[in-house]
C-alpha cells in the first residue's frame, strides 16, 4: 500500500485529557482515538506495531511448551459464582443480561472458563501438564481510567494457565514461563524489572510482575542496586526501625578505654487537650495551621470489611497500603468508609476522625 493511501489521522496538538507522553504521541501519530473515557479505536498503525509485539508472544510461548487457545469473552455467571468471584470481584466486573435474562459478564480474566474448560475434557493425569495462553479482548470497569491504553476499560491481554500434577511440575512451568516472559522484554529492547509481587485475588504463594522502568509509570517498586532483590512496594518488606531507648556500651581493653555510646532526648509527653481546628480536614492542613510536622501527626483511616469495621493509624505523612493491611487482615475486600459510617464509628464528622475513643 502506498503512503498517501494509508489511513493515518495525525494531529499538531494533543488532546488536553492526554497525560502520558505515550499517549499523546500515539494520538498526535494516527495510532488511536478514544471512543469513550477508557475505550479506543485502535487504527492501521497501531496494529502492525501490536501485531509484531502479539508474533514475539507467540514464537517464545510457543518454544516454551504453552498452547494457544482463544476463549469467549462473554462468560456465564454461574462459574464466577461457583467461585466466589462474583461478588468478590467488584464493580469493575461488567455485569449483563441476555434477552432471557439470564447473568453474564464481560470478562476481565479468564481463570474460571479455563478451568472450566480443563475440568471437562482432562480425564487422566497423564494429559498434564497443559500450559495454555490466549491473547484476547478484556474488560474491566475501571472507575478512573487513565495514562492512556495503559489503564484503560478495554484491553488486549496475553493470559496464560498451566495445568499440572504436583508443585514441583507447577514450579518447573512457572520457571519456564518467567524465561519465556524475560525473552519477550529483551526482544522488545525494553528496560525492565522481575519483581515480587501480591498473588492478589488468584492467590498462590509467589508472584512475579515484569515492570518496564518508566517516568511515566503508575507502580513503584523497591530495587536494590548490590543484588537481584526487586519488589513492588504492595510486597516489598519493611525492616523494623531499631529500638529507640537510650543505650551505652562500653567495653575496656588493658589500659586503653574503649567505648560506644549515645544519648537521646526523648520529648516529654504532654496531657491531652483539645485543640480547635476550624474546617482543617487533611493533614497538610492541620500541619500548616498549627505549624506542626506532618510526621509528628497521627492520620486515622476508617476501613469496612467483610468482618467488619477497622481504624488504620499511621504518620501523618505516610499512607496505608491497602494490600498489605487487607493481608495483615485476612480479608478479601477493604474499602474506604463513606461519611456515615465514619461519623457512626467515631462519632466526629468526616476529616475529624482520630484515635481518642475508639
Amino acid at each position: 500500500m502506498r503512503f498517501t493511501k494509508l489511513f493515518l489521522p495525525t494531529l499538531k496538538e494533543a488532546p488536553s485529557d492526554a497525560e502520558v507522553i505515550s499517549h499523546k504521541l500515539m494520538i498526535r501519530a494516527g495510532m488511536i482515538r478514544r471512543l469513550a473515557a477508557g475505550i479506543y479505536d485502535l487504527l492501521p498503525l497501531w496494529l502492525m506495531a501490536v501485531r509484531k509485539v502479539e508474533n514475539i508472544i507467540r514464537e517464545e510461548l510457543n518454544k516454551a511448551g504453552a498452547q494457544e487457545v482463544l476463549l469467549p469473552s462473554i462468560q456465564p455467571a454461574e462459574l464466577w459464582q461457583e467461585s466466589g468471584r462474583w461478588e468478590m470481584y467488584g464493580k469493575e466486573l461488567l455485569r449483563i443480561k441476555d434477552r432471557h435474562q439470564r447473568d453474564f459478564c464481560y470478562g476481565p480474566t479468564h481463570e474460571e472458563v479455563i478451568t472450566d474448560l480443563v475440568r471437562r475434557e482432562v480425564r487422566s493425569y497423564r494429559q498434564l501438564p497443559l500450559n495454555l495462553y490466549q491473547i484476547q479482548t478484556k474488560f474491566r470497569d475501571e472507575i478512573r481510567p487513565r495514562f492512556g491504553v495503559m489503564r484503560c476499560r478495554e484491553f488486549t491481554m496475553k493470559d496464560g494457565y498451566s495445568f499440572d500434577t504436583d508443585e514441583k511440575g507447577a514450579e518447573e512451568t512457572y520457571r519456564k514461563m518467567y524465561d519465556a516472559y524475560s525473552n519477550i522484554f529483551r526482544r522488545c529492547g525494553l528496560k525492565f524489572r522481575a519483581v515480587e509481587a501480591e498473588t492478589g485475588q488468584i492467590g498462590g504463594s509467589f508472584s512475579h510482575e515484569f515492570m518496564v522502568l518508566a517516568e511515566s509509570g503508575e507502580d513503584s517498586i523497591a530495587a536494590c542496586e548490590k543484588c537481584d532483590y526487586a519488589a513492588n512496594v504492595e510486597k516489598a518488606e519493611v525492616r523494623s526501625h531499631a529500638d529507640l531507648s537510650p543505650k551505652v556500651s562500653i567495653g575496656e581493653r588493658g589500659n586503653e578505654g574503649v567505648g560506644q555510646g549515645f544519648s537521646l532526648a526523648m520529648e516529654e509527653m504532654k496531657p491531652m487537650e483539645v485543640v480547635s481546628t476550624p474546617d482543617k480536614k487533611s493533614v497538610e492542613e492541620v500541619s500548616e495551621f498549627l505549624k506542626v510536622e506532618k510526621e509528628r501527626i497521627v492520620k486515622t483511616l476508617i476501613f469496612e470489611t467483610e468482618n467488619g469495621i477497622v481504624a488504620a493509624l499511621v504518620r501523618g505523612d505516610h499512607d496505608v497500603n491497602e494490600t498489605k493491611l487487607k493481608n495483615l487482615l485476612k480479608c478479601d475486600v477493604i474499602n474506604l468508609a463513606g461519611e456515615k459510617v465514619v461519623e457512626d464509628v467515631t462519632s466526629a464528622s468526616s476529616g475529624f476522625a482520630g484515635p481518642a475513643g475508639l
